[in-house]
């Protein structure tokens, strides 16, 4: 595999980069993932680092980004926060990627059974935990007004997927310089959510900006990591 370099990156669109994600999960789940020489993407990505894409996701161990959607070294920055939620310095982190470093996408990933959403579901106060909680409130009460008559268990997953949807307009509301370029056609923004029992993602309805034409590459323009 070829380690990502500054014009793959800057050739790339993002719903070319959207479809790396998914093609890489389906490796992923089908255990057909690229035989990588990590050793030489280290030396390759020595002089600089050029990821097409930043994924939010959660601390859980079971979740790590890389690892699902089947990347190398230099080929995708990651967030992780309990919770996958959003805070200053997650937002600022994204603006380096995006405006910075050329990434082209933008993933928030939430999963079944995250302990943070049930924590939230459950009002947890803990420390410092606590504000973090309120984070996912919101998406806690959105589902709450539903009035759906689920069990806790099911609610806690919609409550995660929720809580995606909402840390995803955030994303746009919150950061100017993320509206623009998203504006611009020159991001993307997408959610999912990852099943620990299965490590399949469920993509969320794609936010892409059409502005102009872009030129569509090749297949082979998938085929980095």
């Amino acid at each position: 595999m070829r380690t990502l370099n500054k014009e793959t990156q800057q050739n790339l669109t993002p719903q070319l980069a959207f479809e790396i994600l998914k093609q890489g999960n389906e490796r992923f789940v089908s255990n057909l993932r690229y035989n990588r020489n990590l050793l030489q993407q280290v030396n390759d990505t020595s002089g600089g680092q050029f990821p097409f894409a930043i994924v939010l996701s959660c601390i859980d161990s079971r979740t790590s980004a890389e690892l699902i959607f089947d990347q190398g070294l230099g080929d995708i920055f990651s967030a992780r926060i309990a919770g996958n939620v959003l805070n200053e310095d997650i937002l600022g982190s994204m603006e380096f990627a995006c405006n910075v470093a050329g990434s082209k996408l933008i993933m928030v990933l939430g999963h079944s059974k995250c302990g943070a959403v049930k924590g939230a579901c459950s009002h947890v106060e803990m420390g410092h935990l606590t504000g973090l909680l309120e984070k996912i409130q919101p998406a806690v009460e959105n589902i709450a007004s539903k009035e759906l008559h689920i069990s806790f268990d099911e609610t806690v997953e919609a409550v995660a997927a929720e809580n995606v949807r909402l840390q995803m307009d955030d994303i746009l509301r919150r950061s100017s310089i993320l509206r623009n370029l998203w504006k611009e056609g020159k991001i993307g923004l997408v959610g999912g959510m990852y099943s620990v029992e299965t490590g399949e993602v469920e993509f969320f309805e794609p936010k892409f900006h059409e502005v102009g034409h872009s030129a569509i590459k090749h297949e082979e323009e998938l085929t980095v990591g």
